[in-house]
């Protein structure tokens, strides 16, 4: 059996059981971008456009300065 091919973005993503709060540290140690849209139409006509941007983040790691050699997003 071949195994599936990595993501995209080169990582593996290993299949482990990762507790809430640990979750929830890592995601507030790095920061988190929640992105989204909603459409709300009737009979193909659209009447509402929702976009929706949202950067879940600690103020430690917000306030850090940008690593070298990094991009800003």
């Amino acid at each position: 059996m071949i195994p599936p091919p990595p993501p995209a973005g080169g990582s593996v993503v290993r299949n482990e059981n990762v507790a809430l709060v640990d979750l929830l540290d890592r995601v507030l140690a790095g920061g988190v971008v929640i992105a989204g849209e909603i459409t709300l139409s009737i009979a193909d006509v659209d009447l509402v456009r929702i976009s929706l941007r949202a950067l879940v983040s600690s103020v430690r790691a917000a306030a850090r300065p940008a690593e070298p050699g990094r991009e800003p997003s």
